[in-house]
């Protein structure tokens, strides 16, 4: 406790005597890491400083249950940068080791999986390993699986169930194992390994695109594909992009680039970054090729960044449900104990300057997939909407 009382002190002291340095470090979200810390400054009030170093002594004299010192401080830092938005957060060594061995591109899920249990009508945990990330927090074998971010289970298909489990690399959600209990926040740690692009022409002369997350590639495989079954018969493409986490945004430029031959795909803006426009450029690989686009909640970031590019322009009609609205772009900030912060540092922005984060794409055309309803059958009505659509 001494230690820690030394320690404010002296950082009250040094801001109250008018030195106001302190260190931060930056670092690029991208792969290409190295040892060097920026040295930054920032001023802090002083009355901030004597708030907290008084609630911190309430704490450490009167909470129920006795806290070390470093515990307490490592929860005021994620209380700090956890409370910004919905996607900021602290990583402690491992998880931040973890993240930088994988690009924004890549697709996951948690180390467990879930299974129906016929006689009991609720999903189950199976699968689950003693020393896995999802043991760790409490979870074990059997337990029942009431919500996943505030989706009940009930009345949702294997195929629904693991799409709510999958998401970018790294990415958390929401687990309540019963209407009563607290929700857990789980991780998705298990790198899933992505098909290409499988094309699939519909009875009604539409191809069909699911794409899963925008890799590298992305952009390439559907103007493969395109070239491969264009032709007069071909009517319409539709895109689908449901359960699409996002992934890499050169990707969703390059993508909308192939059908946008002038204007803004996206922007971002940002108070430390800079703003930045991404523009399409002159020529259009596929000028006549009518488009459509499928979305869902859980579509999200890139994904958000590609359809409202293509909706804006008037280049593709979206149909399904409002997408999730996440539009940020995070750099991670190494610090000297091996942890990092992972930040938002700007916000992604439509051609008409609507800000996505928050806010979600709304379809041109609401249509949401019944639970009753099979999905070729969904599929094929929305291809039917998208060639009555003129």
């Amino acid at each position: 406790m001494a230690q820690a009382w030394k320690y404010i002190a002296v950082l009250t002291g040094l801001i109250a005597s008018g030195s106001h340095s302190l260190w931060a470090a930056e670092q690029s979200v991208v792969l290409d890491f190295d040892n060097e810390i920026e040295q930054g400054t920032t001023e802090v009030p002083i009355e901030s400083i004597e708030q907290f170093v008084q609630i911190y002594g309430l704490v450490k004299d009167n909470y129920v249950q006795e806290k070390p010192d470093d515990t307490l401080f490592l929860q005021a830092i994620k209380g700090l940068v956890g409370g910004l938005d919905r996607y900021s957060r602290y990583l402690s060594p491992e998880e931040y080791k973890q993240l930088i061995q994988y690009t924004e591109a890549d697709l996951a899920t948690v180390d467990f999986k879930l299974i129906f249990d016929t006689h009991m009508h609720q999903w189950q945990i199976s699968q689950l390993k003693e020393n896995s990330d999802a043991a760790k927090q409490g979870l074990k074998e059997g337990f029942t699986v009431f919500k996943i971010d505030n989706q009940e289970l009930k009345n949702l298909n294997a195929e629904q169930v693991e799409d709510l489990l999958h998401g970018s690399i790294g990415s958390s959600f929401q687990l309540q194992l019963n209407p009563k209990s607290t929700a857990i926040t789980l991780l998705r740690n298990k790198k899933l390994e992505i098909a290409d692009i499988e094309p699939m022409l519909l009875h009604n002369q539409v191809l069909l695109l699911k794409v899963k997350v925008f890799q590298q590639d992305t952009a390439n495989e559907i103007k493969r594909i395109l070239e491969e079954y264009n032709s007069p018969r071909l009517k319409a493409v539709l895109i689908d992009l449901r359960n699409n986490p996002g992934g890499l945004l050169s990707a969703a430029v390059e993508t909308a680039d192939l059908f946008l031959n002038q204007g803004t795909i996206v922007s971002t803006k940002s108070r430390s970054e800079g703003n930045q426009q991404f523009q399409a450029l002159p020529g259009n690989e596929f000028p006549n090729i009518k488009m459509g686009i499928l979305i869902n909640h859980r579509s999200a970031s890139a994904a958000e960044v590609f359809t409202a590019a293509m909706k804006e322009h008037q280049r593709a009609w979206v149909i399904g449900e409002k997408s999730y609205g996440k539009g940020v772009v995070q750099k991670l900030f190494p610090l000297p104990n091996g942890a990092a912060l992972q930040m938002t540092v700007s916000h992604y922005f439509t051609p008409k300057d609507s800000m996505i984060d928050g806010t979600g794409i709304a379809p041109n055309q609401e249509y949401t997939w019944s639970l009753d309803m099979k999905e070729d059958t969904y599929l094929n009505n929305v291809s039917e909407l998208l060639l009555k659509h003129h």
